[in-house]
């Protein structure tokens, strides 16, 4: 057939496509496509990026079949063209859809150039980038101790072999203040001293969605499609991902597909990826299961609250590293006060030492009482698993000791399940945390309460009441 025909076989199949779609779909997903050619029932159409061929398989390929289907016939072929670099092509078949042959063609490496995101410079002949990375995060300033001995050896191993351990990705978790971002960027600074020439860039979750929701809308308003192909060029050049608070991904679908997909293809490649959140993968609600899934391929590292001696340690660290003298029973009361987390432990030291400078008085125990009670939160003041605990025991008129044992009697059961439904709910814990603080539980054994609770909370007025009268006594507290 020649242009016309072509031309027209798939302004036809396009009718078809738009009477069963939204009008922005259409628009955004089918616009910037154009047919090359037709040729013995092969229809031949480029696409501007390997990710866009990908979503329109996942999302559109039953109507698009269809439409081939009836205006080729029963044995229509379809083809993509992938434009990778200007006047450059990747060919590819669908990978299903009725009679259409399966080919796989590997994703191709992508050529030097300026791919319009805010860290390159236009001109460079290869990637040159500002990894981002806290020069004070280095493994030497962080402090191991039990709370954070696993994700530190993990990370350990992965800066001495990035992307080729088992641990890819490295999930780290826990709550805020643990140490958290000083890890996944202390493993950054090692990669980039043993191997200078890897390129690593550390990102929030909150850049990251920011650059695609530009590129998207750059798509849209200016007909500019190569941006979302810009936009993900320019990650899958990256060696070692850092991403910080991937949680924040939650419900935003978009940028959890392009996520996905440069994620899939790092990994594939042997590159490195490393992810901080508040939650463990399995507790993380709101993101795709198929992008869960992938979290768990590697290493889940939990930072947990450090103990009496991790603070001290850190204390005495952040002295020597400021160069600093404080008395040792300074320091122990500082470590003995403040334990909520290390970002609070060290802010209160600086306050410490600010106080004593300003005022050109000697650091003693007495200066350092009555400042923590100034900046630190009384701890009876923060919801905790412990608090939630005493008060479901309280409210309810049980022992600990009854709470916390092996009895299967349905009031002790269902206090148990109402202390770990609010322990998810109004705290930051893990599931699995929570059940080891309240009896020993597993992971699911917590899932499970949680749904138990929610479920009796829809249908039963009075333990809808229960409920809700300890968690006012909790969050009034707080207030």
């Amino acid at each position: 057939m020649d242009e016309l025909n072509y031309a027209e076989v798939w302004a036809r199949c396009l009718e078809i496509i738009k009477d069963n779609l939204p009008v922005e779909s259409f628009k955004t997903w089918f616009g910037p496509i154009k047919p090359i050619g037709l040729v013995d029932g092969v229809l031949t159409i480029e696409v501007p990026s390997d990710f866009w061929r990908e979503y329109i398989e996942e999302n559109f390929l039953d109507i698009l079949s269809k439409a081939l289907r009836r205006e080729i016939g029963p044995k229509a072929n379809l083809v993509y063209k992938v434009r990778i670099i200007d006047g450059a092509f990747i060919e590819e078949r669908p990978k299903k859809s009725g009679n259409i042959k399966n080919k796989e063609v590997p994703i191709p490496e992508v050529g030097n150039r300026y791919t319009g995101n805010p860290y390159i410079i236009p001109g460079l002949k290869k990637l040159n980038i500002e990894p981002n990375l806290n020069a004070g995060y280095t493994f030497s300033n962080f402090v191991e101790g039990e709370c954070n001995r696993l994700g530190r050896s993990a990370g350990l191993n992965i800066a001495m072999n990035p992307g080729r351990s088992t641990f890819n990705p490295l999930f780290i978790y826990g709550g805020p203040g643990l140490g958290k971002t000083h890890l996944a960027q202390a493993i950054g600074i090692a990669v980039k001293e043993k191997f200078p020439e890897k390129v690593v860039l550390y990102v929030t979750a909150n850049t990251f969605q920011n650059q695609y929701t530009n590129a998207a809308c750059s798509a849209k308003t200016n007909n500019n499609n190569n941006k979302i192909a810009d936009f993900l060029r320019f990650y899958q050049l990256i060696d070692v991902l850092i991403v910080d608070d991937v949680h924040e991904f939650a419900e935003k679908k978009g940028t959890q597909g392009a996520f996905f997909h440069i994620f899939n293809y790092l990994h594939q490649s042997g590159k490195q990826l490393i992810l901080t959140s508040d939650k463990a993968p399995v507790d993380l609600l709101g993101l795709e299961q198929r992008l869960l899934s992938r979290f768990k391929w590697g290493l889940s590292a939990e930072l947990l609250p450090p103990s009496y001696e991790t603070r001290l340690e850190i204390l005495k660290a952040k002295c020597s590293k400021e160069g600093v003298t404080i008395p040792e029973d300074v320091l122990s009361y500082v470590a003995q006060s403040v334990t909520a987390n290390i970002r609070e432990l060290e802010g209160a030291l600086v306050s410490l030492m600010a106080s004593a400078t300003f005022a050109n008085k000697d650091i003693t125990l007495d200066l350092a009482k009555g400042l923590i009670e100034k900046i630190v939160n009384e701890p009876q003041n923060e919801i905790t698993v412990a608090r939630i605990q005493d008060e479901v025991c309280r409210y309810f008129g049980i022992t600990k000791e009854l709470f916390l044992s092996r009895t299967r009697k349905r009031e002790i059961v269902q206090a148990r399940q109402i202390a770990m439904y609010l322990s998810r709910n109004l705290t930051k814990t893990s599931l699995s945390s929570i059940g080891t603080q309240l009896g020993g539980k597993d992971h699911a054994t917590v899932l499970h309460a949680c749904n138990t609770v929610s479920d009796l909370i829809d249908t039963d007025r009075s333990f809808r009441g229960f409920v809700r009268d300890i968690e006012r006594v909790l969050t009034e507290e707080q207030i």
